[in-house]
């Protein structure tokens, strides 16, 4: 019992101390920016590897492997989003002022990770900034089953799956979910966005705060969000001189 306990009080430790960059709620800690929280990231990573050697001597090491080998993976992959969150941001801007799209906030919806990790991202094109972010759901054709995390794409009818690609963010109308987005997709990918009903719209089912290594509820290919993040969403749209772009990538 002793041992469950000790085990159980680690992974709180490592559930709590990782990861702290990107899990920002809706409309909090605007103005961090990315480079900063990749370091608060590492140091709190440490502190939480630290904390796991302390009852190194008590947990089985088959146990204390399978502890160290999944939170490292997914510390590893938040690290890659952290870098690559600007490289797609600078990427988009440009197709934005190529396009005539707003070259002020763009949202960034990165798919390589876990649906209870945060993963939908509004991001400020002016001072290269991540303002906040929400959980987002993927569809469920795209999950694979047996796998961990890995999932599949389509732009096909009917599929279910998440199409990736760049979407031009259009009105809002009020829809099955309430208050909904439409999308129209600007490449080969999701070109049939529109004809698909894939829309951008809440979901009571999505949890406000991150669950992993839980997963949120799975939509029919639409990207959902939280509630309580919908309307956050909606400033940025509705405050926006030209369409908002965003850009579902894996």
């Amino acid at each position: 019992m002793k041992l469950f306990q000790r085990m159980t009080t680690a992974r709180r430790l490592l559930n709590v101390s990782t990861f702290v960059v990107l899990s920002l709620t809706a409309g909090t800690a605007f103005g961090q920016d990315v480079d900063v929280l990749a370091k608060i990231a590492t140091t709190d990573n440490a502190g939480a590897t630290n904390a796991s050697k302390n009852i190194s001597n008590t947990v089985p090491k088959t146990a204390e492997a399978t502890i160290d080998n999944s939170w490292n993976r997914i510390d590893s992959r938040y690290k890659v989003c952290v870098d690559r969150l600007k490289d797609k941001a600078a990427s988009l801007e440009a197709y934005a002022k190529a396009n005539n799209y707003s070259s002020d906030y763009v949202f960034l919806v990165d798919m390589s990770l876990p649906s209870g990790k945060k993963r939908f991202f509004i991001y400020n094109l002016k001072t290269s900034k991540m303002e906040c972010s929400s959980l987002v759901s993927h569809g469920f054709g795209s999950t694979i089953k047996d796998s961990e995390d890995q999932l599949i794409f389509s732009n096909n009818n009917y599929s279910c799956k998440t199409s990736l690609g760049k979407y031009k963010i259009g009105a809002s109308y009020n829809g099955t979910y309430g208050q909904a987005y439409k999308l129209y997709g600007l490449d080969s990918s999701n070109s049939k966005a529109f004809e698909r009903a894939i829309v951008l719209h809440s979901d009571v089912h999505i949890p406000v705060e991150e669950i992993y290594p839980g997963k949120i509820f799975q939509s029919a290919g639409c990207p959902a969000v939280t509630p309580s993040f919908l309307p956050v969403i909606g400033k940025y749209i509705k405050s926006s001189k030209k369409p908002i772009l965003m850009w579902i990538y894996n």
